[in-house]
C-alpha cells in the first residue's frame, strides 16, 4: 500500500522542505538537520478506524475487494509533510485527500468514486489523522498555542471545581443564608409564664484544676435555686476530681461516678436516668459562664417549636499567654453562620460546650461513638422540632495554647461528627427535610469536603503552571499560602504571630485535621474514648475578646 509504505531519504528530504515552507504550526518541530521522520500515517489510520488493532488489513489500494471511493481519502507521508498539519486556510484536515484537496471539496476533472470526490467516511478518517497527528500521539507534536491538551483542560476542570467548593462553602452557603432570612419571617414567641426546672450535667475526666471554678460559677446563676439541679459525671476520674465535687454536697450538688472509662457520650447517656429536670443543659468543665447566661438559653423554649437551644461561644485569651487568635477569629465566623442559620431554618449542630435540650429529646439513647452536640439537632428535626442560637447565652471557651494541643481535638471532634452523620445520614433528604438537608449538607459535608478540594487545586495547579506557557504564577501562589501557613504554623508555638499567620495556620491545621479524621474513619477508627482538652481554667485572669475576634 502506498500509505504503508516506509518513508526514504528522498521523502524524508522532501518533508524536511515541506515543513519549512509554513508557519510554526507545521511540522518543523520534529526537524533535525534537514531530516524529518513522521510517525507511521498507515498505524495511525488503523488505530483509528479498527479501534487500535493495528495488525488487521486494511482495504485500499492493491488489495482485492478494495472500495476505489476511498482512494480519495488515502495519505502518504510526503503529502502530508508538504501541506503541514497547521498554517493554512482548510487547517489540518486539508492535509489528507487525493490531489491536496482534503475537506475542501473534490478535485475538479475526476470521476466521482474514481478518488475525486471523497466521501463521508475519507473526510472524516482524515480529520481524525490530523487531530491524532496533531497532539494525540506518543513523540506527536504539542498542541499550538490557545489548544490546550486533554490532561491540561482536565486540571483546569479541576482547579475550577475545587475552588467553586471552596468558595461556595466559606462565601455562597453563609450569602444564600442572607437572602434566605429576608423573605422568611422571623418568629416571635411570648416568654415565659415560669421558669421550668432544669437539670446541668456536666460530665468530667481528671479535671481537678477546673471543675471547682466551674461549680462556682454554675452555683451563682441568677437561675432561681429550686428550679435548678446539678450532677457531676465523672467518668472514672482519677486525680481527685470526684473528692472536690463531693465538697459542694452540701449545695445541691450531685455526682455520678462510673466504674470505668466510657467516654463523654456515655456519661451523659448514663446520667439519664437521673435528670428531673424539663430542660437539659449539658456543659464543659473548662468553660465560663456568666451569671446570667441561663436564663436568655431557657427563654428560647417559649416558643414551641424549638427542640435545642445552643450557646455561644465566645473564644478568649488569657493574659501574658500567647494563644492563637485564628481560632478566635473562627470561632466568630462560626457563631455568625449559626445565627444566620436560627433565622432561617434552624442549627444543624449545638455547641458542645453549652447548650440545652427538651428532655423528652436529650432520653433518647445516643450511640457512644457519636457526638451528642450533633446528634441533639438531628433529633430534635426529626422529632419535628429545630435547633436555634441563642445570641445572649454567651459562654467564654478559653483558647488553646498550643496549635499541636488543637490539632488534635479537631481530629477528634470530626471523626465523631462524621460518624454521627453517616448514622442520621436519612437527614440529607431534601424531599422529607427540606432547607434542614440542604443547610446540613453545605454546613457540614462540604466543610468536610474542602480539604479534598484544596489537594486538587493544588495538584491542578502545579499541572496548569508547567504545562501553560507563562502560567508560573499560579504555582509561585501554591508555594506562597503553602509558605505562609507553615510560617504561621512554626511562629505560632514559639511565640505571637501576626495575626494573617496565625489564621492562615489554623486553617491549614484544621483542613488538615479534616483530611486525618477522613483516613480514621475511612479506617473504622472511632473515637469512644474521652479525651478531653486541657484548657486552663477560665479564671480572673481572662481578657476581654478583641473587636472582631469574637462573635457579635
Amino acid at each position: 500500500m502506498r500509505a504503508g509504505r516506509r518513508a526514504g531519504p528522498a521523502r524524508a528530504r522532501g518533508a524536511g522542505r515541506g515543513a519549512r515552507s509554513h508557519g510554526p504550526g507545521t511540522l518543523a518541530w520534529q526537524r533535525a538537520g534537514g531530516r524529518v521522520r513522521l510517525p507511521s500515517v498507515r498505524r495511525v489510520r488503523v488505530e483509528l478506524t479498527h479501534g487500535g488493532h493495528p495488525d488487521r488489513p486494511v482495504r485500499g489500494h492493491g488489495q482485492p475487494g478494495a472500495d476505489r471511493r476511498h482512494r480519495g481519502g488515502r495519505c502518504t507521508r510526503r503529502r502530508l509533510a508538504r501541506r503541514g498539519l497547521a498554517g493554512r486556510a482548510g487547517g489540518p484536515e486539508r492535509a489528507c485527500g487525493r490531489g491536496g484537496r482534503g475537506a475542501a471539496g473534490p478535485r475538479r476533472g475526476r470521476r466521482a468514486g474514481a478518488g475525486g470526490h471523497r466521501t463521508a467516511g475519507a473526510r472524516f478518517r482524515g480529520r481524525a489523522l490530523a487531530r491524532a497527528l496533531r497532539g494525540g500521539l506518543p513523540g506527536g507534536p504539542p498542541a499550538p498555542p490557545g489548544r490546550q491538551g486533554g490532561v491540561t483542560r482536565l486540571a483546569t476542570d479541576l482547579l475550577a471545581a475545587a475552588l467553586a467548593l471552596v468558595a461556595y462553602t466559606y462565601i455562597g452557603y453563609p450569602g444564600l443564608l442572607l437572602l434566605l432570612q429576608v423573605v422568611r419571617p422571623r418568629r416571635r414567641a411570648a416568654p415565659l409564664a415560669e421558669w421550668p426546672n432544669v437539670s446541668i450535667t456536666i460530665p468530667v475526666y481528671n479535671e481537678a484544676s477546673t471543675i471547682g471554678l466551674t461549680l462556682e460559677r454554675v452555683l451563682a446563676t441568677d437561675y432561681p435555686p429550686d428550679r435548678r439541679q446539678v450532677l457531676v459525671v465523672s467518668d472514672a476520674s482519677t486525680d481527685g476530681t470526684d473528692g472536690i465535687v463531693s465538697g459542694f454536697a452540701g449545695r445541691g450538688v450531685e455526682l455520678l461516678r462510673l466504674p470505668q472509662r466510657s467516654g463523654k457520650t456515655a456519661a451523659e447517656n448514663a446520667a439519664r436516668a437521673l435528670l428531673i429536670g424539663d430542660i437539659i443543659i449539658n456543659m464543659d468543665a473548662s468553660i465560663h459562664i456568666p451569671p446570667q447566661a441561663l436564663k436568655p438559653l431557657i427563654a428560647a423554649f417559649a416558643d414551641p417549636t424549638v427542640g435545642v437551644a445552643s450557646g455561644r461561644d465566645v473564644s478568649v485569651a488569657r493574659a501574658g499567654v500567647a494563644a492563637n487568635r485564628g481560632e478566635s477569629r473562627y470561632v466568630g465566623y462560626e457563631m455568625w453562620v449559626r445565627d444566620l442559620e436560627s433565622r432561617v431554618d434552624g442549627i444543624v449542630g449545638a455547641s458542645g460546650c453549652f447548650y440545652a435540650a427538651r428532655a423528652a429529646l436529650h432520653m433518647e439513647l445516643v450511640p457512644q461513638a457519636l457526638s451528642r452536640d450533633f446528634a441533639a439537632a438531628a433529633i430534635a428535626r426529626e422529632h419535628g422540632y429545630r435547633a436555634l442560637s441563642v445570641k445572649d447565652a454567651v459562654c467564654f471557651v478559653p483558647r488553646t495554647n498550643s496549635l499541636r494541643r488543637e490539632y488534635r481535638r479537631k481530629v477528634r471532634t470530626m471523626v465523631r461528627g462524621m460518624e454521627t452523620l453517616y448514622y442520621k445520614r436519612h437527614l440529607l433528604n431534601p424531599a422529607r427535610y427540606g432547607l434542614f438537608s440542604w443547610m446540613l449538607f453545605s454546613h457540614k459535608l462540604c466543610r468536610w469536603l474542602v480539604p479534598w478540594a484544596l489537594l486538587a487545586a493544588t495538584a491542578a495547579s502545579a499541572v496548569i503552571a508547567v504545562a501553560v506557557p507563562g502560567a508560573w504564577w499560579l504555582g509561585a501562589l501554591v508555594v506562597l499560602g503553602l509558605g505562609i501557613a507553615a510560617g504561621g504554623w512554626l511562629w505560632a508555638t514559639r511565640g505571637k504571630a501576626p495575626a494573617l499567620f496565625e489564621l492562615a495556620a489554623f486553617g491549614a491545621a484544621g483542613n488538615v485535621a479534616a483530611l486525618h479524621a477522613w483516613v480514621r474513619v475511612l479506617r473504622g477508627e472511632l473515637h469512644s474514648m474521652w479525651e478531653p482538652t486541657r484548657r486552663d481554667p477560665a479564671g480572673d485572669t481572662l481578657t476581654q475578646p478583641r473587636t472582631g475576634e469574637a462573635s457579635s
